[in-house]
């Protein structure tokens, strides 16, 4: 039969592996150098640019290839 085990000590020990866990996330979070606001802008600009980008090419070759399908179909 399986040893039971004390609820209280098992709370105690979700407790403290939870602080242990939080308090190294906190720590973690001191090294991380965050990019300033005009970095933070000029990253999201990027990304945005290269999504349009992206976007119009995709438009673009499917609209070629929806071309050469009635093309092909229309034949």
């Amino acid at each position: 039969m399986a040893a039971k085990t004390n609820a209280v000590n098992g709370d105690k020990k979700d407790s403290k592996s939870l602080k242990r866990y939080f308090g190294g996330v906190k720590s973690e979070f001191k090294k991380v150098i965050w990019p300033s606001k005009k970095d933070w802008i000029r990253y999201s600009l990027i990304v945005i640019a290269v999504s349009i980008v992206t976007a119009i090419f995709i438009y673009a070759v499917d609209f070629v290839f929806s071309q050469i399908v009635s093309l092909i179909i229309g034949l």
